[in-house]
């Protein structure tokens, strides 16, 4: 493994662990040095968190946070609790922040906590969503989380989308555009300019899945969201994460499938195969850092604790990382070192 020199370290904001700058190949000149590629090179970071969801016997829901280290293995730790039980819930981050919003627990709210990452303890609240949403996507770069897509905790499904910005509290704004169409249960990803929205669910006039996947430049307003390419196939509850160039897709339902497929975010097209879950699961949580994507919890039917992790570079199937703290899907996940934040 090449290394990188660290010349010198600076405090992000006096708590969120150091800043690397000043970086060098060379690792012979006695300055500490630290593996390229990972939570180091990420200037300490690289925490996934998984929020919230629903274990069994159903419908048992929980207000569980727990955590990995992202470039390590093993078993997640407490990190502490969410503001009441909820499931179904959306989550967005920055290199300090974590968000959690709306979900159901058992009725649909607008709420938004949050947490700091590099931290433990149970989450604050961030303020409110512009409209009641549970089963919505999100995505966000380092500065703004966006949420699009809802069920609104009756019948319908929304289009709509809105932002918050991430470092101060506050209630969210209308981004002034649409997805492509109206769905529920849809996943986004970024690469730092592009949020991207995969598969769904419209049960409006009746249930029909979704192999759309739309765009839109998160730094943007007012304009509506526009056609990337399809899935493999029709479907919702599916798991995403994404570096700054490759975003994933894995598994989700109908039918269970254990397939992992990927796009090139700043480019359009359909998705192609990357690998393979060891089993295939709906309602799973992703987080990433730059180099791996890791999977954590859902559906197979049963509910699992399931962690497995691929690295973007690879194709291939996923690797056994470890077991959440507590086995569950409808989960979010979260974390400091995606590829939205570059």
């Amino acid at each position: 493994m090449s290394e990188i020199k660290v010349n010198n370290i600076q405090g992000l904001e006096g708590t969120h662990g150091p800043v690397v700058s000043g970086i060098t190949t060379m690792a012979s000149s006695g300055a500490m040095t630290l593996p390229r590629g990972d939570t180091a090179y990420r200037g300490g970071r690289g925490r996934g968190v998984f929020m919230g969801g629903r274990t069994t016997p159903s419908p048992n829901v929980v207000d569980t946070i727990d955590y990995i280290t992202i470039a390590t293995t093993g078993d997640a730790v407490d990190f502490g609790n969410l503001l009441e039980n909820s499931r179904y819930g959306a989550g967005c981050s920055s290199s300090v922040r974590g968000l959690y919003s709306g979900g159901n627990a058992p009725s649909s709210v607008n709420t938004i906590q949050y947490i700091t990452i590099s931290s433990t303890g149970d989450t604050f609240d961030f303020g409110d969503m512009t409209i009641v949403r549970s089963y919505q996507g999100s995505t966000s770069d380092n500065i703004r989380g966006i949420f699009a897509g809802t069920w609104d905790g009756k019948t319908a499904n929304g289009d709509k989308i809105e932002y918050v910005t991430i470092a101060s509290k506050g209630n969210g704004t209308d981004f002034g555009g649409v997805l492509t169409s109206k769905r529920q249960t849809d996943n986004g990803m970024s690469d730092g300019t592009r949020g991207v929205f995969g598969g769904g669910e419209d049960t409006s006039p009746a249930p029909a899945n979704i192999n759309r996947i739309d765009y839109i430049n998160i730094q943007s307003t007012g304009v509506d969201a526009q056609d990337f390419g399809d899935l493999l196939y029709r479907a919702w509850g599916v798991g995403s994460a994404s570096n700054k160039t490759r975003g994933l897709f894995a598994s989700g339902f109908p039918g269970i499938r254990n397939d992992i497929t990927y796009i090139t975010i700043a480019s359009k097209g359909d998705v192609i195969d990357f690998g393979n879950l060891s089993a295939g699961r709906g309602y799973l949580a992703g987080v990433s850092n730059l180099i791996r994507g890791v999977f954590g919890g859902g559906r197979e039917p049963t509910i699992v604790n399931t962690i497995e992790y691929v690295e973007f570079a690879t194709l291939g199937d996923a690797t056994d990382f470890g077991d959440l703290t507590v086995a569950r899907g409808n989960l979010v996940g979260v974390s400091d070192a995606h590829g939205g934040i570059g």
